[in-house]
């Protein structure tokens, strides 16, 4: 190619288009590894357990050495002093499930929490099953906090948070194509719209219409409306410094990373170890935690998920407000938009 060829082709709408055909098969590739990585075969790492009653027997102790090694050394005990204990560790989610081993007898009570982690839940009522058969040790497995009927297989959580990741993302980038005159805090207020009126649609159907869980409906609406407003405003802030390709970190960031380690699908115990940690760092993972525990650990919330949403809020609108006149969007202020 000439260098007036090459000139003329760079000055051409073929050159960005061709940069995006190359983006779009690797995002593709990405997309779908990051996925299969994630979940496709969830192994468990390290799962916290919560021990109690005679554990240190030789029956308890050959039912939870065999557990471990079923699990690949996945065990990360905790001992309490009894029962009560052991279930509050549960609802404050700090353990999975809870191992008793009654005093006065060989049977071994393994309390799983579908709850906590229906993925969780299987692959321990599953290893606990086979290990007392090979042991010769009477199990009674017992959910502690089941799902709600309409979420068999908790995924439901998942698939709200994922909507209002994605359709905050796509809310950002639809008001940068229609109404892109919109100066900065004109966007932040339609942002803050558009993110409660979706959260609360999302809630309604999934609760009033469907019925398939029964949400504790203005903090779960909240929730879904605060995910909306940060994944919109990640957008904003990366479409301020990056300009058109703005999409490129936004789904790399929220879709390809978030979604698959925000432990909505499978349980962050068995997920890859960087994922499982990184995930609840993460927008989609902090509005997965706050929602999960809103709808099955009532009065046990926790703050860490809030902080992380309002700490993404903040940096993205202060990089968006710090650089606003590289942000694409906007228009000149006049005379009648002075105060």
């Amino acid at each position: 190619m000439s260098d007036s060829s090459w000139a003329a082709f760079k000055q051409s709408p073929f050159l960005p288009a061709t940069v995006l055909l190359v983006l779009i098969a690797a995002a593709a590739g990405l997309f779908a590894g990051s996925y299969t990585y994630a979940m496709a075969n969830p192994t468990p790492h390290h799962i916290p357990i919560a021990v109690t009653g005679a554990y240190d027997r030789p029956t308890a102790r050959r039912f939870i050495g065999g557990m471990d090694q079923a699990l690949d050394a996945a065990l990360n005990l905790h001992p309490y002093s009894g029962r009560e204990a052991a279930v509050r560790a549960v609802n404050q989610q700090k353990v999975f499930a809870v191992i008793e081993a009654p005093a006065g007898g060989r049977a071994i009570a393994l309390d799983v929490s579908g709850a906590s982690g229906s993925t969780v839940a299987q692959v321990l009522t599953e290893a606990a099953v086979k290990v007392g058969k090979a042991t010769g040790t009477p199990v009674a497995v017992r959910d502690l906090k089941p799902l709600q009927k309409g979420d068999p297989r908790g995924l439901a959580i998942f698939y709200i948070s994922l909507a209002a990741v994605i359709v905050g993302m796509v809310g950002s980038i639809q008001l940068s194509v229609h109404a892109r005159a919109l100066n900065p805090m004109e966007r932040i207020a339609v942002t803050v719209c558009y993110a409660l009126l979706g959260g609360f649609t999302i809630a309604a159907v999934v609760d009033w219409w469907l019925g398939a869980l029964k949400l504790p409906f203005v903090q779960s609406w909240l929730i879904l409306a605060l995910t909306m407003f940060v994944t919109g405003m990640v957008f904003t802030m990366f479409n301020t410094l990056f300009g058109r390709w703005a999409m490129l970190p936004t789904w790399g960031l929220l879709v390809m990373l978030g979604n698959p380690s925000s432990g909505g699908a499978v349980s962050w115990p068995l997920l890859p170890s960087p994922l499982g940690t990184i995930g609840r760092w993460l927008p989609p993972g902090a509005s997965v935690n706050a929602q999960h525990t809103a709808v099955y650990f009532r009065g046990h919330q926790h703050a860490f998920p809030f902080l992380v949403l309002a700490g993404w809020a903040v940096v993205s609108c202060a990089v968006f407000l710090t650089w606003r006149e590289r942000h694409p969007g906007g228009r000149p202020v006049g005379p009648a938009d002075e105060p």
